[in-house]
């Protein structure tokens, strides 16, 4: 494994513990070179996951474009590197029951529905770059299906 500070390939484990329910390993390293710490998961390479883009172009599922945009979305909240790990994870989980071939909108739909439970203030703003809000009424609109889903029901 190459040390992301030195570029070094020379590198021990130091410690290595079970990750995402048994879907992968995660293993602390120390480089010997610079004494640098960084964390690696080792994962099972499962059959390539193909997104169709709306243009038709095809090209393999990108987990850091995810990562990326639930990151930007989460900006200056309360959630945790953890939790958006394993916020992408279930997203790709859940993708790969389906089909292997998924559309971006497939994609973008299954973070929202993650974000949903996460955040609100993240789903807001994953949903207004990923429906295109335009105007304040798109907000609104958004805010009243979030307030109704998530609110519970009062007896009278």
């Amino acid at each position: 494994m190459r040390c992301p500070f030195c570029a070094a390939d020379d590198d021990r484990v130091v410690d290595s513990r079970m990750a995402e329910e048994g879907a992968a390993i995660r293993r602390r390293r120390e480089c010997n070179a610079c004494s640098q710490r960084f964390t690696t998961f080792e994962r099972i390479d499962d059959m390539p996951l193909i997104v169709e883009k709306r243009s038709g172009l095809r090209e393999p599922f990108d987990r850091a474009k995810v990562v990326a945009g639930v990151v930007a979305a989460c900006k200056n909240r309360p959630v945790s590197e953890a939790d958006i790990e394993e916020l992408v994870s279930r997203v790709e989980d859940a993708l790969r029951t389906r089909t292997d071939v998924i559309t971006t909108q497939d994609v973008g739909v299954a973070v929202l529905e993650a974000l949903r439970d996460l955040d609100d203030v993240a789903y807001l703003r994953f949903a207004s770059v990923y429906k295109g809000f335009e105007e304040a009424g798109d907000f609104q609109r958004e805010v009243g299906l979030l307030i109704k889903s998530t609110e519970p029901k009062r007896k009278p």
